[in-house]
């Protein structure tokens, strides 16, 4: 299904695609989630961190651990919500596709893959969206989903 007739469909149901503002404010939402989070479970480690070098090496030593949270998270509160508490609090939510509603748990879990590694690369995987009718990243494409709004 191209983009037009996707749109096309959008409309049929009586839906609406979510702005780029409101994604934007719920990824920031989200990051600062799981920025707050990494702070409060390693507090203690932090607490004995004496210089900016160290907190710097810290940090990078559990890049792969930050990666899977996000990950994670991403792909629990989508499968279980439709959105994460970012897109919540923005009003806005992911569905698939096809149906319009909540995407299955494998879906759920490639969107939060590709949005990770479109991030990593310079969020490219977020700049296409500007460049399509239907306002879809690399997540959404990968995963056949959509943001509307709620």
């Amino acid at each position: 299904m191209n983009e037009d007739q996707l749109l096309d469909k959008l409309h049929i149901e009586g839906k609406t695609l979510a702005t780029i503002n409101r994604r934007s404010f719920a990824f920031f939402i989200d990051e600062l989630i799981i920025s707050i989070l990494f702070i409060v479970i390693f507090s203690d480690k932090f607490s004995q961190l004496q210089t900016p070098e160290m907190i710097n090496a810290f940090i990078q030593s559990w890049v792969v651990g930050i990666l899977f949270m996000k990950v994670a998270y991403q792909s629990v509160f989508v499968w279980m919500y439709g959105a994460t508490l970012g897109k919540m609090a923005m009003k806005i939510k992911v569905v698939s596709m096809d149906d319009f509603e909540k995407p299955t748990f494998g879906f759920s879990v490639i969107r939060a893959f590709f949005r990770v590694a479109g991030e990593m690369l310079f969020y490219i995987g977020f700049i296409v969206a500007f460049f399509s009718k239907a306002r879809l990243t690399w997540h959404d494409r990968f995963a056949k989903t959509l943001v509307i709004d709620v």
